[in-house]
C-alpha cells in the first residue's frame, strides 16, 4: 500500500520535471529567439518584466519545490525501495540539483539581476542585450536537458518500482 503512495509520488515528480522541461524548452525555442529578433529596447523591457513576474508563478512552486523534494525520495530510495530505482532516483536528484537549481543559481540568475539593475529599456540594458541572450540560452539549454533528464529518471524509477511490486 505504501509502495502504491511512494509510486504516485514518482510520478508527480516526473510530470513537475517535464512541466519544467517545457517552459525551459518553450524559452530556447521560441520566447528568445522572438526577443532578440525585437528591437533591444522591446527585447530588454520585455525580459525584465518576465524576470519579475515569474517569482509569483506556478513555475517556480514546481522549480523550486522539485528539489527538495527530489532529494527526499532520493534518501527514501536509497534506503527503502528494491533494485535499481533507487539508483534512477538518486540520479535524477542529482541531474536536478546540478543542471536545474546549480545552473539557475550561478549562470541565469546572475544574469538576470544584472539586466534587472540597468534601467528598464534603457542604453546599459539594450547594450547588454547581445551578451545576455547568448549567455542565458546557453544555460536555459542545460537546464532544458537536465530537467528532462530528470523525467527521464523518475520514469524509469517509476516503471521499475512498478514491476518490482
Amino acid at each position: 500500500m505504501f509502495t502504491d503512495w511512494i509510486l504516485w509520488g514518482i510520478v508527480v515528480q516526473a510530470l513537475a520535471a517535464g512541466l519544467v522541461a517545457g517552459v525551459f524548452l518553450a524559452f530556447s525555442d521560441f520566447i528568445m529567439i522572438s526577443l532578440s529578433a525585437s528591437k533591444p529596447a522591446a527585447g530588454t523591457e520585455a525580459m525584465q518584466v518576465i524576470n519579475r513576474e515569474v517569482y509569483r508563478s506556478v513555475f517556480m512552486v514546481l522549480l523550486v519545490g522539485l528539489a527538495p523534494a527530489s532529494a527526499a525520495m532520493a534518501l527514501y530510495g536509497y534506503l527503502y525501495l528494491p533494485g535499481s530505482a533507487a539508483g534512477w532516483l538518486i540520479a535524477g536528484a542529482g541531474i536536478y540539483f546540478v543542471g536545474v537549481m546549480l545552473a539557475t543559481r550561478f549562470g541565469n540568475v546572475p544574469m538576470n539581476m544584472r539586466l534587472e539593475a540597468m534601467p528598464q529599456a534603457g542604453a546599459a540594458a539594450q547594450g547588454y542585450w547581445p551578451d545576455y541572450v547568448r549567455g542565458w540560452v546557453a544555460w536555459n539549454h542545460l537546464r532544458t536537458l537536465a530537467s528532462f533528464g530528470t523525467m527521464a529518471c523518475y520514469v524509469i524509477a517509476a516503471v521499475q518500482l512498478a514491476k518490482a511490486g
